[in-house]
């Protein structure tokens, strides 16, 4: 077994670092911020800095930074401006005011090698923000916050919309996707200068059915682009599985995937873009594993078929929900982590096809994230 050296675990109780131990074994190593909840970790292979984005309920979000070799420390947050006093409320499509405030951090991204202060957050209530310092400040990415069509976005899990994907095309770190829950996925080829939603193909059955097709109505639960060949993204979709192999500008949708085709999270075999993971559940309102037997799906040809991964994971009375940060796929396309809303975190080291339970007793996992 040759895994990553580290994997990050974001918890509803803080931060636990796991690192292999003994012949298949994985041990806890380390347990920051402990009883506070994480929202978002980032361990930045550029220079190996460590970022925890928490949630301190009365306090509000916050945001930690840890570089290598030292303590952690507190640093800015990103910061939402001052509503123009003369300005009109905004609105959601449900009628209720837009507030103008950070309520989490849901996921944060590095930029590129040539940009070495670049970082990205994606927030709630869906706001893109930017760093070019490490983090010490922040910028709203305005063009999107001012575009008039942000009016028309709803929330999908949460009562306001949800900046949850972030991802940039390794050939060209001004070419960025982004995907909000609800609003689908927008693109940027001017480093954020300009957006436009591009989901030709993407189908919401949720929705009225002269709204189907509606870009600004898709419900994408998470994106994974493929490292190596990046004109190929995956999307778990509230209504399903899509793929592009055109950098998001028209999707696929994969009708048949297993036991279900919804679900919250995906991962994208670094150098092969036609294998991808998915952890299917019932829909809607049950959202737990189909029939009580928890799964991972994976695909190995583009969506023309799919593989039920199932040995060392429960298949009786198994209710775990997997959250759209909470399945991840290592540098080496072997290793992979997953954790569930009750606690238990799964590995493999052989791209699923045998799984073992690396911690049965966690808090309720977040985000997983190997380093």
């Amino acid at each position: 077994m040759t895994p990553s050296s580290k994997l990050h675990v974001a918890t509803r109780k803080g931060l636990f670092t796991l690192e292999p131990g003994r012949g298949d074994a994985w041990e806890i190593t380390g347990v920051d911020h402990l009883a506070i909840p994480v929202s978002a970790v980032l361990q930045d292979s550029r220079d190996q800095t460590l970022y925890a984005a928490l949630e301190h309920g009365h306090f509000g979000p916050k945001l930690h930074r840890r570089k290598a070799g030292g303590p952690w420390e507190e640093i800015q947050v990103p910061r939402y401006p001052e509503r123009p006093a003369d300005a009109e409320p905004e609105r959601d499509i449900m009628g209720r005011t837009i507030e103008w405030k950070l309520r989490s951090i849901w996921t944060l991204e590095p930029g590129s090698s040539d940009q070495p202060g670049r970082l990205w957050a994606g927030t709630l209530p869906g706001g893109l923000f930017r760093s070019d310092d490490h983090g010490d400040s922040w910028q709203l990415v305005e063009s999107l916050w001012h575009d008039p069509r942000r009016q028309q976005w709803m929330g999908g899990g949460s009562e306001v919309p949800a900046l949850h994907s972030i991802s940039i095309d390794p050939r060209d770190p001004k070419r960025l996707a982004l995907g909000v829950s609800c609003a689908g996925v927008w693109h940027t080829a001017d480093d954020g200068a300009s957006w436009e939603p591009h989901e030709s193909g993407m189908r919401a059955a949720y929705m009225p059915e002269e709204r189907q097709f509606d870009p600004l109505a898709q419900d994408p639960h998470r994106l994974a682009r493929c490292a190596a060949a990046p004109d190929v993204i995956w999307c778990q979709h509230h209504n399903g599985i899509f793929k592009s192999t055109d950098a998001g500008r028209n999707w696929t949708e994969i009708e048949k995937a297993g036991p279900s085709t919804f679900g919250f999270a995906v991962a994208v075999h670094p150098e092969d873009p036609d294998t991808a993971w998915f952890v299917p559940a019932d829909k809607d309102e049950r959202r737990v594993p189909v029939n009580g037997s928890l799964v991972v799906t994976r695909t190995r040809d583009g969506g023309r078929s799919f593989e039920e991964l199932r040995t060392g994971l429960p298949q009786r009375h198994a209710y775990d929900l997997v959250l759209r940060h909470a399945l991840d796929v290592s540098a080496d396309g072997r290793s992979l982590a997953f954790g569930s809303t009750t606690g238990n975190l799964w590995l493999s080291a052989d791209g699923g096809d045998h799984w073992t339970t690396a911690c049965p007793n966690l808090p309720p996992i977040h985000a997983v994230r190997f380093a």
